[in-house]
């Protein structure tokens, strides 16, 4: 079976992200804890990047800029953060598709809850 094209993935695990958000006032008192996994697809194959930054998708800017939105913004809804991640992503980054699972853990009983969104550029 032979590969008709290739995909090649960035993949951020567990980026953590205090934010403010929620629907109750209590709720959005103090910054949460969630936490960010991000998988992104460059336009540009890694073959021809030629170990160059400049090339590349830097994830530790996309981390940066993650971060700074979730500091700025304050929704009720997880999945308004979500769409405003990938928003932002895909708008700043030279990215073809950006995947996203962000979490949240406020309920008793349970890890966490999540959102899991998929866009492309």
């Amino acid at each position: 079976m032979t590969l008709q094209s290739a995909v090649d993935l960035i993949h951020i695990e567990q980026l953590e992200l205090p934010a403010l958000i929620g629907v109750p006032e209590s709720e959005r008192a103090v910054p949460q804890r969630l936490t960010a996994n991000l998988t992104l697809a460059p336009h540009r194959d890694f073959r021809s990047l030629e170990d160059c930054l400049e090339n590349a998708v830097d994830y530790s800017r996309v981390c940066e800029a993650v971060l700074d939105l979730c500091r700025a913004r304050s929704p009720h809804l997880l999945e308004t953060l979500a769409e405003e991640i990938a928003g932002m992503l895909l708008r700043d980054f030279p990215l073809r598709f950006v995947e996203l699972e962000l979490r949240k853990y406020i309920l008793p009983d349970t890890e966490y809850v999540a959102v899991r969104i998929q866009r492309q550029g």
